[in-house]
């Protein structure tokens, strides 16, 4: 599908509006999205065959000293990100943590059970073992 022959021009006035704030057909983002709806052209038409248009259009608003939307929602996002990302390894140092803990226990109980077991192994124990009988889930228990 070839574009409009008016394609450039409708884009360039919309361009116009929005920078002026006087959007007719958009809400007046400074986005590329906004700038298609105010000129009634699909929004591939600034990304693939009028990039300089769209160039034109991000020079425009920096040159102003606004920040397009697109850029302020990416450094939002940015934002959110490394806060996620600080949290996540404060929870990870901890987990660490964690399972050096449960790794020292679980070795520290399993030396208990080794003399527990050697203490019941001997003739003369003065520990005994109580018998097991089954639990309802089907597991053996103590």
């Amino acid at each position: 599908m070839s574009p409009a022959p008016d394609e450039r021009d409708r884009i360039r006035a919309a361009m116009d509006r929005i920078l002026e704030g006087t959007a007719q057909h958009s809400n007046g983002a400074l986005t590329i999205v906004a700038l298609a709806q105010e000129a009634g052209v699909p929004r591939n038409a600034l990304t693939q065959r009028h990039l300089d248009l769209k160039n034109d259009f991000y020079a425009q608003v920096r040159a102003r000293g606004q920040t397009p939307d697109s850029e302020i929602r990416l450094r939002q996002q940015i934002v959110k990100l490394k806060e996620l990302r600080a949290k996540d390894a404060t929870e990870l140092a901890q987990l660490r943590t964690d399972v050096e803990y449960l790794v020292r226990v679980v070795n520290q109980l399993t030396a208990h059970n080794r003399q527990l077991v050697l203490a019941v192994a001997r003739p003369d124990a003065p520990v005994r073992a109580l018998p097991t009988q089954p639990h309802p889930n089907g597991r053996w228990v103590p």
